[in-house]
């Protein structure tokens, strides 16, 4: 479906997905997914089990991870590849990294706007997720294999239920909060990695940040953004970023990453985007909850409560340094926490303040 009321061009939402279909399989950022191919299996088993998909394994999906950092044009190619095979109906990455920015040169946007294919990926991601925003192809921020199809112990219900709805409707719909989230990290090179649980928290709800006056309307714009950490990369790349008239009424949406970035740095890169004229740009800015524990960061329960408000803190602050009026709606589930929904770039959103909702139409 396309959409001419924006001054950025047309938009095309790729078509859906159907039971049965094959799906790529590639690893258009890192190649970790060949360190842990027991992770992978357990999503390949998922997509298959689960949702009725032939996932079809590309050859970046199986490289040495060193190789794919030496060869960007390698992954590009997957990516062509993948968008441009008539009987592959949705593309997911295995997995994020961090020089994604490397591979954009080498994609040729005539291929993918001729072919739109549902993409699924998320955190390093947010780059291709951008180079397709500025193209006019909407793409899934989530439903990336490793972090979240493949979620040890029990399949979330809230994740299968809105990746099924990515995959096979027109749109998302309502979005809910889910009922418990985790950032447990459970080691990907355990021997019980499938069997182990999670340790689950139960959902506090969203928070809602609204001056008083946008409080009753209901605010709908094209959504953009992603990673937090990966969007100065593009910035200070000048790559892959929409012209800041091209946000307008835009809703934004960030999330941070497992590098875990304190109150200070999600404020100096808040600045970067507001120094560049982006922040003024956008209706409203939808968060995604923090991660607050990593393999390499184990904190107490007060201490996560604390880094979650002071993230909040700054992120709030900085959005009125630049935009006074847009309201910021936090601890939303998509990004680097699970479960998750892949909530889509590049489509339209409904952020209703009367009644506290967010709808995808």
């Amino acid at each position: 479906m396309s959409d001419g009321d924006d001054r950025s061009p047309e938009f095309v939402t790729p078509p859906p997905a159907e039971p049965g279909d094959r799906v790529a399989v590639i690893a258009p950022s890192g190649g970790a997914a060949t360190l842990f191919p027991d992770v992978l299996d357990l999503a390949l088993e998922r997509l298959r089990d689960r949702f009725d998909l032939d996932p079809v394994v590309f050859g970046t999906a199986e490289a040495d991870p060193g190789e794919l950092r030496e060869r960007p044009e390698m992954r590009a190619a997957d990516v062509h590849e993948a968008f441009r095979d008539p009987e592959i109906s949705a593309a997911f990455a295995t997995i994020g990294g961090d020089d994604q920015v490397r591979v954009l040169r080498h994609l040729d946007p005539d291929i993918l706007r001729a072919n739109p294919t549902r993409f699924f990926g998320m955190s390093d991601n947010t780059c291709l997720a951008s180079y397709l925003w500025t193209h006019g192809v909407v793409s899934c921020y989530g439903g990336q294999l490793l972090n979240q199809v493949a979620t040890p112990g029990s399949f979330p219900e809230y994740t299968e239920r809105y990746l099924r709805r990515a995959l096979f409707e027109e749109s998302l719909g309502e979005l809910e909060p889910a009922e418990a989230w985790t950032d447990d990290t459970v080691e990907w090179g355990r021997d019980d990695f499938r069997e182990t649980e999670p340790a689950y928290e139960a959902n506090e709800g969203w928070r809602w940040d609204v001056p008083d006056a946008r409080e009753g309307e209901e605010i709908s714009g094209r959504l953009w953004g992603g990673c937090l950490t990966v969007l100065p990369w593009l910035l200070a790349a000048d790559r892959a970023v929409p012209d800041p008239a091209d946000l307008d009424g835009a809703v934004l949406a960030l999330e941070t990453s497992e590098e875990l970035p304190s109150a200070e740095d999600v404020r100096r890169k808040l600045t970067v985007l507001g120094e560049r004229g982006l922040l003024e740009r956008f209706d409203a800015v939808l968060v995604g909850r923090p991660q607050t524990r990593s393999r390499e960061s184990d904190r107490t329960d007060e201490e996560r409560t604390e880094y979650r408000e002071n993230q909040r803190a700054a992120v709030s602050e900085w959005v009125r340094e630049y935009n006074t009026g847009a309201p910021v709606v936090f601890d939303l589930d998509f990004g680097h926490t699970n479960p998750t929904a892949p909530v889509p770039m590049g489509g339209r959103v409904a952020v209703d303040t009367d009644e506290r909702s967010v709808r995808f139409p």
